[in-house]
């Protein structure tokens, strides 16, 4: 009995102990899950302290941001109405003083008329009296008097014309001879090409009206982006589905017309890619010049020549004499002094090769100072070896005294392509001449990147360097641009001189 009693205990014993020992391990597992979530509690709290510091401090650069932005376009708006102010007062104060001249003059004008009359009927008095003395002294009217005279100097006249056409017609019978005659006459009658007058604009069409507006961009930047890239006039008017180029270089009109018909094509209208297209067509027009000059060789048969002046060759169908292009003129004028010189048996290759080359000088005429025979024969002259041929093109427009027959041949060969019927149409080197002094003065002041000449020389704009002149410097630039250009230039009506400066923030996500 005893013995089941102490079994009974120690069973008792041992639960309570599984019961103690259950009850101190579950104590300290749920001590170590209290402890693992207060370590969790703080790593969440110390988080979301952090992700708060950071959105507190990016929410204050931003607000720094739109306070420099906002500064930045208050100083440009005071800047630009302090502009007008000024501008607006000298204007009027220009105003005033050229209406005080005008008064002056006009009074002056007044007073020197009333003088004038008063002169005149002096003299008319003076005259009628004088007439009446000589009718009284000669015996005979004023009018016998002036048929008399007249029968006089006509019968003079007409014998000393006669004695001047006897001595012309003996001396041409000596220098001309019947031979020249058929010569001229048959290269006449072979020439036998178009009309090659052409005009310094390009239409470009449009697949629609809408692609004018993307033309023009917003606020006009890509309009002002293709101008400023290419130093053209782009001009969108109410003309059906097209667009006018207008510049005086006929290589940035041929840039811009190509670059303008590759972006229509492609669709992507922006300055950027405007901007990459500009290029690519630069590229392009340079590749058609060396094209141009090498067929130009091949038509009229001329061989060997350097790739130089294959390249100025090519420049030439860009421009413009008188209206008429240039390498267009030069291959008729290279048939017509082949033709020539096969009639009087002289060397028809080198004859050909003269007259090809005979107006490369206008292709950097408006780089180099002086006649453009004299710039081509100097050109030519360094990389062909021939001196005969670099003694024609400086004697065929008269700079040189012609001495070779060569010479004799291609200013014939010139005198016919450019006086034939329909060859020229009007005299542009003026024109052009006043241009390009108008962007050689914009581009003589320091921090001028480009100048561009556009509206037909009404107005020329001018890129500046951004690190070299603010928005004060530009203001002083437009003023002394327009003083020296007063000073300087002679131009009909007034010149708008607008001064760019553009600055550009570039930077990359990685």
């Amino acid at each position: 009995m005893i013995e089941h009693w102490i079994y009974y205990l120690i069973i008792g014993l041992v639960g309570i102990l599984c019961l103690l020992v259950g009850y101190f391990a579950r104590q300290l597992l749920a001590n170590q899950q209290i402890r693992n979530a207060q370590n969790e509690a703080k790593k969440l709290l110390e988080s979301a302290q952090s992700k708060y510091e950071q959105m507190v401090l990016e929410a204050k650069e931003e607000a720094v941001k739109v306070r420099a932005a906002a500064e930045a376009d208050s100083r440009e708006r005071r800047f630009e109405l302090q502009r007008l102010e000024r501008r607006s007062s000298q204007r009027e104060e220009r105003l005033e003083r050229k209406l005080e001249a005008l008064e002056r003059r006009e009074r002056s004008l007044i007073a020197r008329e009333k003088e004038i009359e008063a002169i005149k009927i002096q003299i008319e008095e003076f005259k009628d009296k004088q007439l009446q003395r000589l009718e009284a002294i000669s015996g005979m009217s004023s009018e016998e008097a002036k048929q008399q005279l007249l029968q006089a100097v006509e019968d003079e006249i007409r014998e000393d014309a006669s004695r001047r056409v006897r001595e012309w017609e003996g001396r041409i019978k000596d220098e001309i001879d019947s031979k020249a005659r058929d010569i001229l006459a048959t290269a006449i009658q072979r020439c036998a090409t178009d009309v090659v007058s052409e005009t310094t604009v390009s239409v470009v069409p449009l697949p629609n009206d809408d692609m004018k507006g993307r033309l023009i961009g917003r606020e006009g930047r890509n309009i002002r982006a293709l101008e400023q890239a290419t130093g053209v006039d782009l001009i969108i008017d109410d003309t059906p589905e097209s667009v006018t180029i207008s510049s005086f270089d006929p290589i940035r009109r041929e840039v811009a017309r190509v670059a303008l018909t590759n972006l229509i094509l492609d669709g992507r209208i922006h300055p950027a890619r405007i901007e990459e297209v500009v290029d690519k067509a630069k590229t392009e027009v340079d590749s058609t010049i060396r094209t141009e000059g090498e067929q130009a060789s091949r038509k009229a048969g001329v061989q060997g020549l350097h790739p130089e002046l294959l390249k100025l060759l090519g420049r030439l169908k860009f421009r413009k004499s008188y209206g008429q292009n240039v390498l267009t003129h030069s291959l008729e004028v290279a048939h017509i002094a082949g033709m020539l010189a096969a009639e009087i048996g002289a060397n028809v290759t080198l004859a050909k090769r003269a007259a090809l080359l005979h107006d490369i000088g206008k292709a950097v005429d408006h780089e180099v100072e002086g006649p453009h025979a004299m710039i081509g024969a100097n050109l030519v002259k360094q990389w062909d070896k021939s001196m005969e041929v670099v003694q024609a093109i400086s004697e065929h427009h008269g700079e040189a005294t012609t001495t070779s027959s060569l010479g004799y041949i291609l200013a014939t060969a010139d005198a016919i392509s450019g006086s034939r019927l329909g060859a020229r149409r009007e005299s542009l080197d003026q024109y052009i001449k006043r241009i390009e002094a108008l962007e050689s003065v914009a581009s003589s002041f320091a921090g001028v990147e480009k100048a561009f000449a556009i509206q037909a020389g009404r107005e020329v704009r001018i890129i500046v360097k951004p690190d070299q002149v603010d928005d004060l410097a530009a203001m002083r630039l437009a003023r002394d641009i327009v003083k020296k250009i007063e000073e300087t230039l002679e131009y009909p009506g007034q010149i708008k001189v607008t001064v760019m400066r553009e600055v550009r923030a570039v930077d990359y996500a990685r």
